[in-house]
């Protein structure tokens, strides 16, 4: 089921991970691995959750590397269906 308007996932990082431990970017991205441009795109909604980003964020902070996958999937699947027309697609089922 896709969640109406769901936030995009860097912005649950930053709100639920990050600023509750009162963390840095710089220490996050020094913890994940990962530079700090590549983090701060995440963040600010320049880039997705890579699958090898869930695995990295799983392990930091915790919940499972699919529910972190599926976070992305809701938030694309959302953008999708908001700038997708599909009215005339043929139906073939």
């Amino acid at each position: 089921m896709v969640m109406h308007n769901p936030p995009h996932p860097g912005e649950v990082v930053r709100e639920l991970c990050i600023e509750p431990l009162g963390l840095t970017v710089t220490e996050v991205a020094d913890g994940l691995g990962v530079s700090r441009k590549t983090l701060s795109s995440l963040l600010n909604g320049r880039f997705g959750i890579s699958p090898e980003m869930a695995l990295r964020l799983s392990k930091a902070f915790g919940g499972s590397a699919e529910s972190w996958m599926i976070q992305q999937a809701q938030y694309d699947l959302w953008q999708a269906l908001q700038k997708t027309d599909v009215t005339k697609v043929k139906a073939f089922a």
